[in-house]
């Protein structure tokens, strides 16, 4: 990724100004009883409400912000939603790293061609390692390049070797593009099999696991990497040390307070 951006803040659409018309008018000097004893002209009430505007701009401001705030709350419901819906899918399936029995889990999608996902691996790396009880959970969510694909199901295959983070670990570690030659050299420096690492990468299973969490990325809203959920909270983008480690203590609170009520 390619790091999330933040949402444009959209126009006001000319039909969106309909409701804030009464009150347009009343305060451009229009009496609210006029309507019923005359029709308005269409072209003064649009130069009534152009003069208000012009003369107090600040409304278009506050109506964008009032518009963005709305949009921002429907979608941290949706996505809230998504995550109690699919928290079997999220905590239960794919590979597994930190603390196998940690309080807190920590889920990670990432492109092994990501730039921004090596960036914060050191610092996801000391914040779990700092902590102790942080479970992490590995989404190989391969959306970059071809050589992303590739590198996704030889991890999965890695797995089934018992060498899955190291190899995931050596993979974030190279600088640079991947391509086959890389990560076959890179099985090999981990002591993985490369003749069953090659035949279970063909395997249909870990295909449909990919898939699986392509699918699981899309309906959460996550369409970059890295994407990371701790807790109840879905956080994009890479982020450092003392924020994952933030994170941690705020899941940590929200699962006492879901006990405590």
């Amino acid at each position: 990724m390619t790091p999330f951006s933040l949402p444009r803040l959209r126009p006001l659409k000319r039909a969106g100004c309909a409701l804030p018309l009464v009150t347009l008018l009343t305060l451009g000097g229009v009496a609210p009883g006029m309507a019923a004893d005359k029709p308005l002209d269409r072209q003064a009430v649009e130069q009534i409400v152009r003069d208000y505007l012009i003369a107090n701009p600040e409304v278009l401001v506050e109506a964008m912000h009032a518009l963005e705030a709305k949009e921002q709350a429907q979608s941290e419901q949706a996505q809230k939603t998504a995550l109690t819906a699919n928290r079997a899918a999220l905590e239960n399936k794919g590979p597994v790293g930190g603390n196998p029995k940690g309080d807190v889990t920590l889920v990670e999608f990432f492109d092994y061609n990501c730039g921004y996902c090596k960036r914060t691996h050191p610092e996801r790396v000391e914040a779990v390692k700092k902590d102790g009880k942080v479970r992490v959970v590995y989404k190989e969510f391969p959306i970059l390049a071809p050589s992303s694909m590739e590198a996704a199901k030889a991890a999965l295959a890695a797995n089934r070797q018992g060498k899955y983070e190291a190899f995931h670990t050596a993979l974030m570690k190279h600088e640079g593009r991947l391509d086959s030659d890389v990560i076959r050299a890179t099985a090999r420096d981990v002591g993985l099999d490369i003749k069953k690492l090659e035949a279970d990468m063909g395997d249909a299973a870990i295909q449909a696991e990919i898939d699986a969490n392509i699918a699981l990325a899309r309906e959460l809203g996550i369409r970059g990497t890295p994407g990371f959920v701790i807790g109840d909270t879905l956080v994009p983008g890479a982020i450092q040390t003392e924020q994952f480690t933030s994170y941690f203590a705020a899941a940590r609170t929200a699962k006492k307070a879901d006990k405590a009520g």
